[in-house]
Parts: structure tokens; sequence; C-alpha cells
């Protein structure tokens, strides 16, 4: 006896199979797949954007959010009309409270290329956000490379072999 597969059935089968060998192009120059790699938002819980964490960065932590080193390191997509009008950089993250009773203040600093972005220094515990404009002339590659410094970090100690700068909860460039 032979089965009859409907047709709507049948339809969801082939689109099933051929999805993942599917590389249509986005905006002329990306496939779908490669356009899943170039974000301008990385939220740290996100495995897909993992690979744009140039340097700096360890390992997820409940789910949400990441240490970094002192030095740490990005790359970002520009969003769209960026190369015009600019972006705004953001950094969110939090100072917590254990490191700065070793370190009393942290300052954080950010260079695109050869170009230094104006430092912030925070000396309370808490959320922040570096917040910095980037003008529209260093947003015209298709990805950025986005460098962070701390003036110190926690040092390793014990068992915790890691040098603890901030937790990072994303980064990305917005769109103005």
């Amino acid at each position: 006896m032979t089965k009859v597969i409907p047709a709507a059935a049948a339809f969801a089968l082939a689109l099933l199979v051929a999805a993942p060998a599917c590389k249509h192009k986005v905006h002329g120059t990306d496939t779908i797949e490669e356009a899943r790699h170039k974000a301008s938002l990385i939220r740290m819980a996100t495995p897909s954007t993992a690979d744009q964490l140039v340097s700096g960065f360890y390992g997820l932590e409940a789910g949400a959010w990441r240490w970094t080193a002192r030095k740490f390191a990005v790359n970002l997509h520009p969003p769209a009309h960026s190369a015009q009008r600019g972006a705004t950089l953001e950094v969110h993250f939090t100072l917590p409270a254990t490191s700065l009773s070793k370190l009393g203040s942290v300052t954080l600093s950010a260079a695109i290329g050869s170009t230094a972005l104006p430092p912030e220094t925070y000396s309370t515990a808490g959320d922040f956000v570096y917040r910095r404009d980037i003008p529209a002339n260093l947003l015209t590659a298709d990805m950025v490379g986005i460098d962070f410094e701390l003036d110190k970090a926690v040092p390793p100690e014990g068992a915790d072999k890691r040098e603890l700068g901030l937790v990072v909860a994303s980064v990305g460039l917005v769109a103005k």
C-alpha cells in the first residue's frame, strides 16, 4: 500500500530539506548565513555573535553576561546608514562592589583604529552604559574593530586565574 503525502506536508518537508542549503543574498553582498554573523549589537547570551568577541572576554556566566580582562576587543557591523549619519557605541556593564573595593576607581577607554574615544572614570559600583558618538567616517568598513582598555583590573586570585575587569551584558553600535 502506497502512502500519499498531503501537498502541504510535502511542501513543508521540502522547505526543511532546502533551508540549510539556502544562501540567499542580503543587500547584494552577504548570504543570509553570513549576515547572521555580522551583528551591530552583541548580547553576551547570544551564541551566534560570540565569534565577534575578538579578545579579552571570558565564558558566559548566568546565561547573560561575561567578565572581561583589562583589555578586550570586539568586531561590530555598522548599522544601516551609519556611514552617512554616524552611530552611537554603547557598552552595558556592571562594576561590582567587590572589584571597586580593590581598585578604588576604574577608567574605561576605547579606540576604533587609531582614533581614541573619550575615556570615562567610574568610582561607584553599579550598572552603567559607556556611550560615545562615533563619526560616520569611522563606520565605512563592513566590520569595525573596537578596542577597549581599563586602566586597571582585579588580578588573578587563588583558584581563579582570570584578570577581572567589567561584567558586560552587551556591546553595540546603535543607529542615529
